[in-house]
């Protein structure tokens, strides 16, 4: 009996160690999408010395998405922020169906039919259809994929 007591108590202690691990982030799925798989490395936007956010590119339902998540540190510091997010062909010249939001925490692509091109995900601070580092702001590319 020592021994069965040993392992109910080793059980018991286990289950919610089990249930508190916290297992790998994942970012929610594109609209429209239902399963993606992120493609290349993941970038990471800084902006006044501080990581704002991280830039990643997934393919999946015929597309390629650039996914935008912006950390904790930066949301609890900052009050207001502005970022979009995007692909990029032709050595990062054309940007493809960019999405911008106001203090989004995640943010994805629209989703560029671009399976066939090289491309890389785009991410960047400010509002509109590309950055603009003459007006501040910040933008970071994750690596090629073909």
């Amino acid at each position: 009996m020592p021994s069965f007591a040993k392992i109910a108590a080793a059980a018991t202690l286990a289950v919610p160690m089990l249930l508190a691990i916290p297992g790998t982030a994942s970012a929610s799925t594109p609209s429209g999408c239902s399963s993606v798989t992120q493609i290349g490395t993941t970038a990471y936007l800084n902006v006044g010395g501080q990581t704002m956010a991280s830039v990643k590119q997934y393919k999946g339902c015929g597309k390629n998405y650039s996914y935008l998540y912006v950390w904790e540190g930066y949301r609890s510091s900052h009050s207001s922020w502005d970022v979009c997010a995007a692909i990029v062909t032709n050595g990062g010249h054309d940007v493809q169906d960019p999405r911008c939001d106001h203090n989004s925490v995640e943010l994805w692509s629209a989703g560029a039919a671009t399976l066939s091109q090289c491309t890389q995900a785009l991410g960047w601070t400010g509002y509109g259809p590309i950055p603009y580092p003459a007006d501040g702001d910040v933008a970071v590319k994750t690596d090629v994929r073909c």
